[in-house]
């Protein structure tokens, strides 16, 4: 047994896989914001003693830590930096991300200046030491820091990214006074150049340590005391599990822990359909959010930030500059609050109704109107068979809801619902537009992968907009995030910074540099079991020397490394450099900066098999369950929609629009004008394409 629980804003969702028979059990839970641990207990206990007791895996996702860091809901903090650099979490970059507003607005420091402390101490740029550290200073100042109620201690000296020897130094004697204080290291975080990308990042790690290591604590004991005796690991920001130990020690390796699973699972069913490039688009609860994969990989980012104060304003957030996949995220999620604007149009988000109380038609007390209802008003959800009648929904308070925005805008119900539905399928295709934009990817190349609870009820919608030519719908699209972390490996990335000029660079040191990452990582991520092979990918940050950002180069791995030569790597920096931007300088000189591995463990018994479809011989009709009347875009009135049961769905099977497929976490839209088929593997295919 492996199971997967991924906790979103709305709902948290379970996948339990039997790798020896394929059969696969989905469940839904309403999330606890209160105590997320509680929604995820109780899940396993719906699931029975004997599948905790027969599960070898246990894959955890979680928003806890990006939620701490929004919402400031982190454990106190201190921060230990070198005398005179206390104050870069204010100063920043000294750049403006709006260089005509004059009343920018940036998220306040995690750790305020009261509690930042200088350390009497320096090491040169090389890494040489300029002055030692006062131990009888750090002393009093660990003293100082557990006074004023700090539970965690965030330590960014200058320079120990070239070095690290001062921070181990600071972080024994702060552990010799007080030994229960967590402690996060800018040498062991993030050991690159750039002393704000670095202390933020660290900072942001101590803040959410406690937090995520007292979540993960009770959440294990709790698993102990259900008899699972299994491996726990817990999903990564850049689409790989890690061993609880490593969440522990570095939590904002989790920021982005459930949507990464939803894309790894998009990628590994897109795969064995035979299609390489991709966006995936996942509507949850609360947000939706869009990633582009090209080539069967998903792009991986180093520049993430949190909390940002401008929306879609790169430098307005917190940077946490760990690997992360390349995701953008929208307030457009089934149960974000619709409302008016100051010039009377209708927007969606980013406020949301949440598990609680929720969108109107759950019932639990909200009144605001959301998209869920807005989609109940319309005919495209169930109200008796939303999660299998397990939690119907009330039409009577969606109406009611819609009905409060229908007479600010003088519309009828009907009318107001595709008002909402509108600008919130809008709203995700614009933002859709600009990232793919970034990335130099034309959207009408790319089929959408429509998963979540929300995004199938809106994927050809979506689609329509971008002009893309398909919309695929996974089987256990409801819940695709938990079942990517049944399917992800287990992989950790490191990185080093090695800044020298390519005619300077030294591959010998490079490879010494790359060897030690290898088996730092190694350490860091769970044992190989029976056949299981680590394999190493090896990259190189560079850029024209002056310039303020890099291109990261692929390097061949530890076998072929004697064949290198600098020469081909600064070649190889030209060109990626030519694809993305089309122009390329041979008088340049060229440096690099960091050096960036990756870990992966590759199962010698491989991926497990997911089930399939069985062939019966039934005809379609056998799968319909009956009619509803639904409004569609462009049409004054209600259409009579067939409905499919997903489940009695068989491969082969083409379903004509307008439909609705049902299922027990979604229900797949299909339009008038467009078709349905079911491929081998269950998956629902909507080509649009003159549609």
């Amino acid at each position: 047994m492996r199971i997967g629980t991924d906790i979103g804003g709305t709902f948290t969702d379970f996948v339990v896989l039997d790798t020896r028979t394929g059969h696969i059990r989905l469940d839904k839970r309403l999330t606890t914001p209160d105590d997320p641990a509680r929604a995820v207990v109780e899940g396993l206990d719906a699931a029975g003693p004997e599948v905790l007791g027969r599960a070898e895996l246990l894959t955890h996702g979680t928003t806890l830590v990006i939620n701490a860091l929004i919402e400031r809901t982190g454990r106190p903090t201190a921060l230990l930096a070198t005398e005179g650099f206390t104050d870069v979490l204010d100063i920043r970059r000294e750049v403006r991300y709006d260089v005509y507003d004059l009343r920018l607005e940036y998220p306040q420091p995690l750790v305020p200046r009261r509690h930042r402390h200088g350390v009497a101490e320096r090491l040169h740029a090389s890494g040489r030491e300029l002055r030692p550290v006062d131990a009888r200073q750090v002393h009093e100042l660990a003293d100082e820091i557990v006074a004023a109620g700090a539970e965690s201690v965030a330590i960014a000296l200058l320079h120990s990214y070239a070095d690290g020897s001062h921070e181990q130094q600071v972080a024994a004697l702060v552990r010799e006074r007080h030994p229960g204080l967590h402690l996060s290291l800018s040498s062991e975080v993030l050991p690159e150049v750039r002393e704000y990308e670095r202390t933020s990042t660290t900072v942001a790690n101590a803040y959410v340590q406690p937090l995520l290591s007292d979540y993960l604590r009770r959440l294990r004991d709790a698993l102990d005391r259900r008899g699972f005796a299994g491996r726990f690991y817990v999903m990564h920001s850049a689409g790989g599990v890690i061993p609880v130990s490593t969440a522990r020690m570095f939590p904002v390796r989790v920021v982005e822990s459930g949507p990464a699973g939803g894309v790894m699972a998009a990628i590994h069913i897109a795969s064995r359909l035979g299609v390489a490039d991709l966006l995936a688009f996942d509507m949850g609860g609360t947000t939706a959010k869009v990633a582009a994969v090209v080539n069967g990989t998903a792009v991986v980012t180093h520049d993430y930030e949190v909390a940002r104060t401008a929306h879609f304003r790169p430098g307005s957030g917190i940077p946490v500059c760990t690997p992360v996949l390349d995701l953008l995220e929208i307030g457009t999620g089934g149960g974000s609050i619709a409302h008016v604007d100051s010039l009377g149009l209708v927007k969606v988000g980013p406020r949301s109704a949440g598990s609680v109380p929720g969108p109107a038609a759950y019932g639990r007390g909200g009144t605001e109107p959301t998209v869920t209802d807005a989609d109940l008003v319309l005919g495209y959800l169930d109200p008796d068979n939303f999660l299998n009648g397990e939690m119907p929904l009330r039409a009577d308070l969606a109406h009611r809801a819609v009905g409060t925005l229908a007479e600010r805008l003088g519309l009828t119900v009907p009318q107001a619902a595709h008002a909402v539905r509108e600008a919130a399928e809008e709203a995700m295709a614009a933002a859709a537009r600009a990232h793919l934009a970034e990335a130099g990817l034309e959207p009408t190349t790319l089929p959408v992968v429509a998963y979540g609870g929300a995004g199938p009820v809106h994927g050809v919608g979506l689609a329509r907009r971008l002009g893309s030519p398909a919309v695929l719908v996974p089987p256990a699209a409801g819940v695709m995030s938990a079942l990517g972390l049944i399917l992800a490996p287990a992989s950790y990335e490191t990185s080093q910074t090695y800044k020298v000029k390519t005619d300077a660079m030294d591959l010998d040191v490079m490879d010494r540099l790359f060897r030690q990452m290898e088996k730092a990582a190694a350490e860091l991520l769970p044992p190989p079991r029976g056949g299981d092979r680590v394999d190493f990918s090896r990259w190189v940050d560079m850029r024209y020397l002056g310039q303020g950002f890099e291109v990261s180069v692929g390097l061949p791995g530890a076998p072929d490394w004697p064949t290198l030569t600098a020469a081909h790597i600064a070649e190889q920096f030209r060109a990626s450099y030519e694809r993305r931007y089309h122009r390329s300088y041979d008088d340049v000189i060229v440096e690099t900066m960091n050096l960036r591995l990756r870990a992966t463990v590759t199962p010698a018994s491989g991926q497990p098999a997911l089930p399939t479809p069985p062939r019966t011989g039934r005809a379609v009709q056998d799968c319909w369950v009956g009619h509803r009347e639904v409004w569609f875009p462009d049409h004054t009135s209600p259409v009579r929609c067939a409905v499919y049961d997903r489940g009695l769905l068989e491969p082969g099977m083409a379903i004509p629009g307008p439909a609705l497929i049902q299922e027990r976490e979604t229900t797949t839209v299909v339009h008038p004008g467009t078709a349905a088929t079911v491929g081998t593997l269950g998956v629902i295919t909507v080509e649009l394409s003159g549609a």
